[in-house]
């Protein structure tokens, strides 16, 4: 097995063994359509690995028995039923199974999940769309069997539009149809909500185990319900995202971090690999490797990644100092760390009294840096960002001095990083993987992220921010 390896830009991250998830996906214990308790014929997805469009192509042969058993043509336009799906999965409008877009959130977490929920819903539609219009279910089950398909279906929230109700509970329709369709949307609902906290939501392999008191992805349910109520009652934590995210996956673990490793990969908070300004804050990423290594005889299969410092306000603390002071514009002095900065950084695994920690490690002039990689998230996720001045006077007279502060000089501290007073810069050379090191570092309380550290931007930074204590700025 090869090392796994992530890439930003020129830079890299690596870490344990890539696992190769391939050969997994799509082995399934069983047919969907089969023999129910009755005469008629039952729908469920069979036990097995699963991606996103593997569950929709599982989905299409629920609209193909509707369509079937509506009669052609007239009654079985497939269109109207996916309009209908379309509604359902949009995040407003009376149709809508998710109504975020009214909410207007303000917090991060809010604002990147109603994001995911527009793009996910968008493609699960195109995809619905796509994946009927070839028309596998119906080739591979045949007319007659299709017709057989109809089982109970609970559930009784789900509004339909208009011209879906016509066709639904028309002439042809009714009952059996309803209750088809009726499930149809209800698994496509849990199915985007199930993924609304992975950035990379199309790539994310899931176990699904087959139940006989409810169908499909039901099992999320209880989950499900516990983050909504999070979400729509404005108390949605990391933490509560990553638990979420555990149970989605079946990953059997019941306390969570910041992350964890489960038998189909490592999830870990998005913004590790990506730029530290535009980065997601809440959401989270799978990679297909093995982070920590586990013995063959061993019976855990999941394992939970744990902050150091799981109260961060209780940390050891450190002076960073005065620093220096200069004058002259500070861009010519912010890229020192030019000529000998790191270009590899490498995750490395502690486990210890059944903890499991993992630190961020680069290289500089031969000296190593070792950072908690769930304070460098807590730091990220606690950052500020310049905010606009209306009252910008284009003038470094008008602010207020700056101490310099060199990363390494910030690295070298044990425990985190602060000061009682004043406005402190560090430079990092503008290396993504320093800038995240250096965000681990420091005390997250008064952090401000720069882009250019113009006059503009300095200004701008003044008034981000608490309006109290030392702030660090980080160019």
């Amino acid at each position: 097995m090869s090392e796994y390896q992530l890439t930003l830009n020129d830079k890299s991250i690596a870490w344990g063994e890539t696992l190769d998830i391939e050969p997994l996906i799509g082995s399934y214990t069983n047919d969907t359509i089969r023999k129910g308790t009755g005469a008629a014929l039952d729908w469920n997805l069979p036990s097995g690995i699963y991606r996103a469009k593997d569950v929709v192509n599982e989905l299409d042969k629920l609209l193909e028995a509707m369509l079937v058993q509506l009669g052609e043509p007239v009654n079985s336009d497939p269109s109207v039923l996916l309009d209908s799906l379309q509604a359902n999965l949009a995040i407003s409008g009376r149709e809508s199974s998710l109504p975020l877009g009214p909410l207007a959130f303000e917090d991060r977490a809010g604002v990147e999940l109603t994001d995911q929920a527009v793009r996910i819903g968008e493609q699960l539609v195109s995809w619905a769309r796509e994946i009927n219009s070839q028309k596998r279910a119906l080739s591979q089950y045949g007319t007659a069997k299709l017709e057989e398909l109809e089982f109970r279906s609970h559930c009784y929230h789900h509004t339909l539009i208009p011209d879906a109700v016509a066709q639904v509970f028309g002439p042809s329709g009714g009952p059996r149809v309803m209750q088809l369709y009726n499930e149809y949307l209800h698994q496509f609902v849990l199915l985007r909500d199930a993924l609304l906290p992975f950035s990379n939501w199309e790539q994310v392999p899931f176990q699904v185990k087959e139940h006989t008191e409810f169908k499909g992805l039901r099992f999320l349910e209880p989950a499900r319900k516990t983050f909504l109520t999070q979400l729509f009652g404005r108390d949605l934590s990391h933490k509560s995202i990553v638990q979420y995210a555990q149970s989605v996956v079946s990953s059997g673990l019941s306390t969570a971090g910041y992350g964890f490793q489960y038998r189909l990969g490592t999830i870990l908070p998005a913004g590790l690999g990506a730029t530290a300004a535009t980065a997601p804050r809440y959401l989270l990423k799978w990679h297909p490797v093995q982070t920590i290594q586990l013995e063959e005889t061993t019976e855990l299969t999941a394992i939970s990644f744990d902050y150091e410092y799981e109260d961060y306000y209780a940390a050891l603390r450190n002076e960073a100092g005065g620093g220096t002071t200069e004058k002259g514009d500070i861009l010519s002095v912010s890229g020192e760390l030019y000529d000998r900065q790191p270009f590899k950084a490498r995750l490395f695994p502690i486990i210890d009294a059944g903890r499991a920690v993992l630190r961020f490690i680069i290289e500089i002039d031969g000296r190593e840096y070792a950072v908690d990689l769930g304070q460098i998230f807590r730091g990220h996720r606690f950052l500020y960002r310049p905010q606009g001045s209306e009252d910008f006077e284009n003038s470094s007279d008008k602010l207020p001095p700056l101490s310099f502060h060199q990363a390494v000089d910030i690295l070298s501290h044990s425990g985190l990083v602060t000061n009682t007073v004043g406005v402190h810069l560090i430079r990092t050379g503008r290396n993504e993987l320093v800038v995240w090191a250096v965000l681990g570092k420091l005390y997250p309380e008064n952090v401000i992220l720069l882009d250019m550290a113009d006059i503009e931007e300095l200004s701008s930074a003044h008034a981000a921010g608490k309006g109290f204590g030392a702030k660090f700025l980080v160019l």
